[in-house]
């Protein structure tokens, strides 16, 4: 038992438990529920060295109990958060029904993050759902949220996947398992539409608070500090979607509850990476109208800060028209900063430096182009990158060929080198993403095999995504024909 202790101590956590001073209305008490046969499966070494974590006393069978949620460690306070959210649409009561917050780690560069078990058993807010999660889902977490990371999008991250020995029920029996997801915090759109509609104005002006304090302390002293909390939450998302937008990205179910404070990209449930470029590309099998589809996000990004914006109303003027008033201009801009962030960086990714009024309709032409040839997103940007345009159902066609002769005019309106030209490209065009057959074949392989090989050579290439190594290039072929659609699942 000594050694046990011993072993949890060196672990290295410094928790803190800023969330559990709020009111009560935001969250409840409760433990994880023990699990029956803990076995860690993957362990985030660099993440838990950021954390200021001992990696190898989480590898121990003490570091193991914690991750499994079958122990609490020194200063956890767990607890799950309450919210709300417009699921579809439709709003709805939410909360954490399988995630546990054990607290904040204070990192040693003196960040607080949150540290949660997802998969922890039942909560309050479960809704007659299970609390647990399945080996697949978690892993496929783990390998999209560290790729978003390289790829330099902000997004929550995963420290460790643990099985539990016991079985889940989806659609059929599953590997049971418990992720440990590290985040800014885990504060949505949702959690404030909680408070506005279950709350008090006070409930809902501490919530606030609280959230400009450990996300935007800059707004403390601002004449309205409501008003500059939501336009920072604008800007952040608008850069976030943007991101998303520029590597072919979906995210797959931005309801307001899958939407954060923080401005990171989280709850990688249906989520998936473009191959060939549609705008209306949707993977997720619950979204059938095709309401998050890949051109819709920034659209729908705009409608779940709209809801952000009605809960903060009575916070950003007492008078309820000029409150609206002010909210209606802030989400106006929108659309201006998911603009100025997306064309700025698709003139990166075609490497150009500075701007011209006609660069919006060049890069239109080039996407609307890549639309009709049903050209592979990724590989196109890669083959302007590197020159290799004859490897593309692009080239030799003759809307490319005069398109590139304006591509190729524009480019020596700029004063820099052709070198100058090829690095701004390489930076912005990543060499690699998680191609979705290629994470499918690693899941397969550790889920139903055990085999985590393909997985961590999988991380491997994922973790330098503009590095254009020659090893990267097998993983950049697409799947071959399929007679059914690639379609995810919540994973729930």
């Amino acid at each position: 038992m000594m050694q046990k202790r011993s072993l949890a101590d060196s672990i290295g956590w410094k928790l803190e438990n800023s969330y559990a001073t709020l009111p009560e209305l935001l969250f409840t008490f409760i433990n994880p529920t023990p699990v029956r046969a803990p076995k860690l499966n993957k362990l985030n070494h660099k993440l838990a060295e950021t954390l200021g974590l001992n990696g190898a006393a989480l590898e121990s069978e003490a570091g193991i109990r914690i991750l499994a949620g079958n122990s609490i460690p020194e200063g956890g306070l767990p607890l799950a958060q309450a919210y709300a959210g417009h699921q579809f649409g439709h709003f709805t009561k939410l909360g954490d029904g399988r995630a546990l917050l054990l607290g904040e780690q204070i990192t040693p560069n003196g960040k607080r993050v949150d540290i949660q078990l997802k998969g922890s058993g039942p909560t309050p807010y479960s809704r007659r759902g299970d609390g647990r999660a399945a080996l697949g889902p978690m892993l496929r977490e783990y390998i999209i949220s560290e790729a978003m990371y390289a790829l330099g999008i902000p997004t929550t991250r995963a420290l460790a996947v643990v099985t539990t020995g016991e079985s889940v029920w989806r659609r059929e029996e599953e590997i049971g398992a418990v992720l440990t997801r590290v985040a800014d915090s885990h504060l949505r759109v949702g959690t404030f539409q909680y408070a506005a509609n279950w709350g008090t104005k006070e409930e809902l002006r501490a919530l606030s608070d609280y959230a400009i304090a450990r996300h935007y302390p800059e707004f403390i002293h601002n004449e309205n500090p409501y008003l500059a909390f939501l336009e920072g939450v604008i800007s952040r998302q608008a850069r976030t979607v943007a991101s998303w937008q520029l590597v072919g990205f979906i995210h797959g179910v931005m309801n307001t509850d899958n939407m954060t404070i923080s401005g990171e990209t989280i709850d990688y449930g249906p989520c998936a990476f473009m191959d060939t470029y549609n705008l209306a590309t949707v993977f997720s099998s619950i979204d059938t109208e095709g309401r998050y589809a890949y051109g819709n996000q920034p659209r729908m990004a705009a409608w779940d800060l709209a809801r952000f914006a009605e809960a903060l109303l009575p916070l950003i003027d007492e008078e309820e028209d000029r409150a609206i008033k002010q909210a209606e201009e802030a989400i106006g801009q929108f659309g201006k900063l998911y603009q100025k962030h997306w064309l700025g960086g698709m003139r990166r990714k075609l490497g150009l430096f500075n701007e011209e009024v006609e660069d919006l309709e060049l890069i239109q032409k080039l996407l609307s182009m890549m639309q009709q040839y049903k050209a592979d997103y990724t590989g196109t940007f890669i083959a302007l990158t590197t020159e290799t345009l004859e490897d593309t159902v692009l080239g030799g066609t003759s809307e490319f060929v005069e398109w590139f002769k304006l591509y190729k005019a524009r480019r020596t309106r700029q004063q820099k080198t052709k070198e100058e030209v090829y690095t701004l490209m390489k930076e912005h065009n990543p060499s690699i993403i998680p191609r979705n057959h290629l994470v499918e074949e690693a899941l397969e392989a550790a889920v139903k095999e055990g085999n985590y090989e393909p997985m961590e050579r999988l991380l491997k290439v994922l973790s330098k995504p503009y590095s254009y190594l020659e090893e990267q290039k097998k993983y950049n072929s697409l799947p071959g024909p399929s007679v059914c659609p690639y379609r995810t699942f919540c994973g729930t």
